[in-house]
């Protein structure tokens, strides 16, 4: 099989493979998921001893997608993180891919004028920080 774009997924493309691609978004993968682990812990972040379950997780991914899409940020929109390994980080990585937004991983060390490169070259629309 040759890779074929869609018009209902336009960037996704497979080469020839015996075992076909699921062919879903990340979003809906998490929504799965969260579905059939829904009481197992999700996210266990031990420096602060917080702990979620996939149910409480996918409630505050769902708060922070619908926050992004107030403020104005939709799909294909450029997310920007500059922040350490983090709790949050998995908050917004899968709040911007539930709402079709793009996520740019930004290196926590970059200084100021490092940053504002990326900002402008990205096309970055809104910055989460630590």
């Amino acid at each position: 099989m040759t890779g074929i774009a869609t018009p209902e997924l336009p960037s996704y493309a497979s080469g020839a493979w015996e075992v076909p691609l699921l062919g879903d978004t990340i979003g809906d993968n998490f929504d799965r998921t969260v579905a059939r682990h829904g009481d197992r812990d999700a996210l266990v972040d031990r420096p602060t001893g917080r702990r979620w379950t996939y149910t409480e997780l996918a409630a505050e991914v769902d708060a922070l997608a619908l926050g992004l899409l107030h403020a104005g940020i939709g799909k294909g929109d450029r997310v920007g993180i500059w922040a350490p390994n983090c709790a949050e980080w998995v908050l917004v990585q899968y709040a911007t891919a539930k709402i079709g937004a793009i996520l740019v991983n930004i290196n926590p060390a970059y200084r100021s004028h490092e940053l504002q490169y990326v900002l402008t070259q990205a096309g970055i629309r809104m910055l989460v920080a630590a």
